[in-house]
């Protein structure tokens, strides 16, 4: 579990310092998918490297199981990196590298395995995101969502506790977004892990957010489940949640259902 505490943050600009977290208090929780939503320039990105320790913020506790990571020094920040697992947005393959040379790395940089075992775990991760028979393909002959399992098999072959996604669904069709969508959560479960997700994708939201926070303004604006966004009243929420045709759609139906059952409940009374 991830306990962030109070966080503020503010950065020197021109005219003196632009502030853009505001006591931040949010939870993520083990073995759940924890999704931060918000528009661009919200400060969701600025939290997420304050939570990962590439920011130190100005006030507040950041807890990992209680250790807090705004008091560490290096030394410890990188015995902690070493529980953390990291799934960029662009995938950040090594073009040089097959598939099990990519998820190999960060075995043979961090860990005591022979190589044996190295190889043994990295085919354990790459059979887990179901690339079986790709691992002696590069990046540039796999698909987009290819490179985004090989990526993800990458991100846990350290058996990380804290997994930290940037826009896993960046650049891919809708298809393609809901198997990653799913393998995500999978994982998650499966190996208890505490998952963040950083993403304006509505679809991954609807589709595995069990515990959701929205940020709007550098504050925390709501916090939530996929079956609460729904039924909030909360203006800048739905502004965002509302954005696309699609998701309109859905709410103009789901008050106009709602408005029906109401009415019909009313009558039978």
């Amino acid at each position: 579990m991830i306990e962030v505490k109070g966080v503020e943050k503010s950065f020197d600009d021109v005219g003196g310092r632009r502030q853009v977290l505001f006591g931040i208090n949010a939870t993520f929780y083990d073995g759940k998918t924890n999704l931060i939503i918000g528009q661009s320039g919200s400060g969701k990105t600025v939290l997420v490297k304050n939570i990962v320790g590439l920011f130190r913020p100005d006030v507040g506790q950041i807890l990992y199981d209680g250790r807090d990571i705004t008091m560490m020094d290096r030394k410890q920040l990188k015995e902690l990196r070493k529980e953390i697992g990291m799934l960029f947005q662009g995938s950040a393959l090594f073009d040089s590298e097959t598939v099990l040379g990519n998820v190999m790395f960060p075995l043979m940089m961090f860990s005591s395995m022979s190589q044996d075992e190295q190889r043994e775990r990295a085919q354990f991760c790459i059979d887990r995101v179901n690339l079986t028979g790709s691992e002696n393909k590069y990046p540039s002959e796999l698909s987009g969502g290819m490179q985004k399992r090989a990526a993800i098999a990458r991100a846990i072959s350290l058996n990380p506790k804290y997994l930290f996604c940037d826009e896993p669904n960046s650049g891919l069709d809708p298809t393609t977004s809901i198997v990653i969508d799913e393998l995500l959560s999978d994982i998650t479960h499966e190996f208890g892990i505490t998952t963040i997700i950083n993403t304006h994708d509505m679809n991954s939201v609807m589709g595995i957010g069990e515990n959701i926070v929205f940020i709007n303004k550098g504050h925390v604006g709501w916090i939530g489940n996929k079956d609460e966004i729904y039924n909030q009243d909360n203006d800048d929420l739905n502004n965002f949640v509302y954005a696309t045709d699609l998701f309109r759609d859905v709410r103009r139906y789901r008050l106009v259902h709602g408005y029906q059952k109401s009415k019909q409940q009313t009558a039978d009374s």
